[in-house]
């Protein structure tokens, strides 16, 4: 995935998650995201 498509995915708000960086339409802080892979869940299963 290109730099850009990833970057226009994630965005921070103020308002949603305390301001923490999210998935585009979501709720999904990335830190946990990338908590899950880091423990050896597959993107799949996320």
């Amino acid at each position: 995935m290109e730099k850009e498509t990833i970057l226009e995915r994630i965005v921070i708000d103020p308002n949603i998650c305390h301001g923490k960086p999210c998935i585009r339409g979501m709720r999904y802080p990335v830190g946990a995201i990338l908590e899950y892979l880091a423990g050896g869940d597959r993107i799949a299963d996320i």
